[in-house]
């Protein structure tokens, strides 16, 4: 009978070991990449063919995801917009996951990423620096980078900063590259709208009262025409509203869609958009914050531009018409790879 508890014993020591190496491996691949990725990356949760986690950098601890990321195809990097915004809105982009990793990331600041009280670091070239390290740290050699609204903007400028070996296409989503541009054709829009949504509005610039009703109603007219026309507004739209990094906003932007005060004043890139020699993608919907009209402007600037306007839709037409934004996306990165 000793003998018989003795090898019980046995066994059961075995097994305890046994199960404590699992969970010893299991939490190594928890906490690290494959070999392919940095050192820099700490793994929160991780399937088949999903990624997600923090990038160590100098600022702070960025959140990313991969889709797809088995995909054989180049990966597709998106930047989001805001600046302050979060990737949520992006989520119907995972479809192109079935032929390439697609990654998101929270810039700093924003979503799930760390939030520094300094806003002295919130600015154009940390955020150049940051789009950097992203990349390294995943070990992306190779890259498409979408960039929306103002991620368009830090696609072109990552771009210009140095050439960047490795970029094999750039897409600009209804981009901001010029704020004085930009600026002038919010104030053309605002125009074009009833005489009450106008007085409301130069209101609260006279007076710096933002916060008013009447304001808000204007705003939200606006929106409606010119930022989505989608009523109601996609689940993950409204999650990127909620999440919404106010502060990192009004810094590098200001108070107003009409008005820029922020660090983002004299952002222009229009001198330099010639020096891209990779092809570029520009997007716009018919009635978008990012005019067709300066879409056109900018696309001639370009060496090797193709350029969509989608019909019925505006600043977030990749959520109006998503069918037909992701197949454009699909057919032009084919093309690129």
């Amino acid at each position: 009978m000793t003998g018989v508890m003795e090898s019980g014993n046995h066994v059961l020591c075995a097994t305890v070991i046994l199960i404590l190496l699992l969970l010893f491996v299991f939490a190594a691949l928890c906490t690290t990449m494959p070999s392919k990725y940095g050192d820099k990356i700490n793994i929160t949760n991780m399937d088949d063919n999903n990624r997600e986690g923090y990038i160590s950098t100098g600022n702070g601890r960025i959140w990313f995801r991969i889709v797809g990321a088995d995909g054989k195809k180049t990966p597709l990097l998106l930047l989001h917009g805001g600046p302050g915004a979060s990737h949520d809105y992006f989520e119907s982009l995972s479809v192109l996951s079935d032929e390439r990793p697609v990654i998101f990331y929270d810039q700093l600041g924003c979503g799930n990423s760390d939030k520094p009280e300094d806003l002295s670091i919130y600015t154009v070239e940390n955020y150049v620096k940051e789009l950097g390290e992203v990349r390294s740290a995943l070990g992306l050699d190779e890259v498409h980078i979408l960039g929306q609204s103002w991620g368009g903007g830090l696609a072109a400028a990552y771009y210009l900063d140095g050439n960047p070996e490795g970029v094999k296409s750039l897409i600009l989503s209804s981009p901001l590259l010029d704020t004085g541009r930009w600026i002038s054709d919010q104030k053309a829009y605002l125009s074009e709208m009833p005489e009450e949504i106008q007085e409301h509005v130069r209101h609260a610039e006279e007076t710096g009262n933002y916060d008013s009703k009447e304001y808000q109603d204007a705003m939200n007219y606006y929106y409606s025409v010119h930022l989505c026309r989608l009523d109601p507004w996609p689940p993950v739209l409204i999650k990127t509203f909620e999440k919404m990094s106010i502060p990192v906003y009004m810094h590098m932007w200001g108070p107003s869609e009409f008005t820029c005060t922020g660090t983002l004043k004299s952002f222009n890139l229009t001198g330099n958009l010639s020096e891209i020699d990779v092809p570029v993608f520009f997007i716009c919907g018919e009635y978008d914050e990012a005019a067709p009209g300066s879409m056109k402007y900018f696309s001639g600037l370009v060496n090797n531009p193709e350029l969509l306007i989608i019909k019925d839709a505006s600043h977030e037409n990749h959520l109006e018409k998503e069918e037909e934004y992701t197949e454009a996306v699909r057919k032009f990165l084919n093309a690129a790879d």
